[in-house]
């Protein structure tokens, strides 16, 4: 019988990768309260701006999106699938 090499985990990796922002210059970030919990958000500095809602009860859940503020206002770019606990 084959030795097991055991050298990689089973568990399903859940990584989040936000590449539409990669490589852009920062402005301002802020955390703010939200209805169900906190917001994040991180505002470049060509005025697209990534958001977190953040929600905490009963368990953990976030909900990325990029939107545009170019005009002053809000235009949604992208939004990614919701992330849970």
């Amino acid at each position: 019988m084959a030795k097991s090499k055991g050298t990689h985990s089973r568990r399903k990796r859940t990584r989040n990768a936000f590449h539409e922002v990669k490589g852009k210059i920062v402005e301002g970030v802020e955390i703010k309260p939200a209805d169900h919990g906190y917001g994040l958000g991180i505002m470049f500095q060509d005025r697209t701006y990534l958001s977190f809602d953040v929600e905490i009860e009963p368990r953990i859940t976030v909900k990325p999106e990029l939107s545009d503020w170019k005009t002053g206002n809000y235009k949604p770019l992208k939004r990614w699938r919701t992330i849970h606990s």
